[in-house]
């Protein structure tokens, strides 16, 4: 089983509480998580592209770097780690993120992917005058194959005379290429999302689901299965998780319950605001609606697995064993201290991570 690591490209990472460790995004931090993580042997990193955050006390998501730099940065300080950079492709015409893969590229050959993401959060795109409308919540996945056709088109032939009902290309040329082989990433788990993931994209993100049920996601992993029958392409499928480990499992489950008793509510109201008018959009809207849940908002409602490093491995080994999974995307508490926790700690405990050596 592959693993990544989603690295904080905004404050606080993934932990809406005011009682979880609070810092600042820098390319320092973030040279630092991935560095480390490249020592270890994990497989990738990604970063995502956020543009407006949820304030309350702790500002939450409020300050962000931008992804594609950013990657372009990490790109020059490792050597075998795969990048992932993320475009909110309401901002960036497809032949720039083709020509932004083919300078990523050129840094690190044969290392970098992109995430396409449609955008969900009207008050990140309607502060620039970019949002197109409340049609999009409907639409996205229309206009994102169009995009994906662009963009592709232009990485693979270096030309395009795409003619579509969003997108218009007239003999665009793109040069350099980028080295044959640039992934597209897909974080869509409806069934309208899988379907795009299964005709366009290579690898399919979803959330893992609930607290320490690491096989509670199998679900997702069918519907990929059935969407790519329908496609015959070959997609794999990558689990969101958030970790938070100690040497036992009652100091975890302790750092997990001062995390929620510290929860930001303001930020929190914001979020679900926010997450209405899409939620109401159709099936279009799953991993939103999951996002702003109430149940366990504090970590977006990601999957966490709560416990000792030995509980850590075991139920990551689980994940392991659902049919269809490639891998896991992790997010942490205190990345820096987590993913060498998960290095030196838990990874050599993994019977599907035996083949790396710490």
């Amino acid at each position: 089983m592959e693993i990544g690591v989603f690295i904080p490209i905004g404050n606080n990472g993934w932990l809406i509480s005011t009682t979880s460790p609070q810092y600042m995004p820098s390319f320092e931090l973030n040279k630092a998580i991935v560095q480390k993580a490249e020592r270890y042997g994990l497989d990738f990193a990604l970063s995502m592209i956020k543009l407006r955050g949820f304030g309350g006390k702790s500002e939450f998501w409020e300050h962000n770097l931008e992804s594609f730099t950013l990657m372009a940065g990490l790109a020059a300080v490792t050597s075998q780690i795969k990048l992932f950079a993320t475009v909110a492709t309401l901002t960036i015409p497809p032949a720039i993120v083709a020509r932004m893969a083919s300078t990523i590229d050129s840094i690190a050959p044969g290392r970098f992917g992109i995430n396409l993401v449609t955008g969900w959060q009207k008050a990140e795109y309607d502060q620039m005058g970019l949002w197109p409308g409340e049609s999009h919540y409907s639409d996205r996945y229309n206009y994102l194959a169009e995009y994906a056709t662009v963009l592709k088109g232009l990485m693979e032939t270096g030309v395009s005379d795409f003619k579509g009902k969003y997108l218009t290309m007239n003999d665009c040329r793109v040069s350099p290429k980028p080295t044959p082989g640039v992934k597209i990433i897909c974080a869509g788990s409806s069934d309208e999302g899988l379907a795009f993931t299964a005709q366009y994209a290579d690898y399919s993100f979803a959330l893992g689901k609930g607290t320490n049920t690491p096989t509670a996601f199998a679900g997702v992993n069918s519907r990929l299965a059935a969407a790519k029958a329908r496609t015959g392409r070959d997609v794999a499928a990558y689990i969101l998780f958030m970790i938070i480990a100690d040497e036992t499992d009652e100091k975890a489950q302790a750092k997990w319950r001062l995390y929620r008793d510290g929860a930001d509510q303001d930020a929190l109201a914001w979020l679900t605001n926010q997450a209405a008018p899409n939620a109401q959009g159709g099936t279009s809207n799953t991993n939103t609606t999951q996002l702003a849940a109430p149940e366990s908002a504090v970590n977006l409602n990601m999957g966490a697995l709560v416990g000792s490093y030995e509980s850590i491995a075991r139920m990551l080994d689980e994940v392991a064993g659902v049919p269809e999974t490639a891998g896991v995307l992790l997010t942490f508490d205190d990345f820096v201290q987590g993913v060498e926790d998960f290095g030196a700690k838990i990874q050599p405990l993994m019977k599907s991570r035996r083949h790396v050596r710490a």
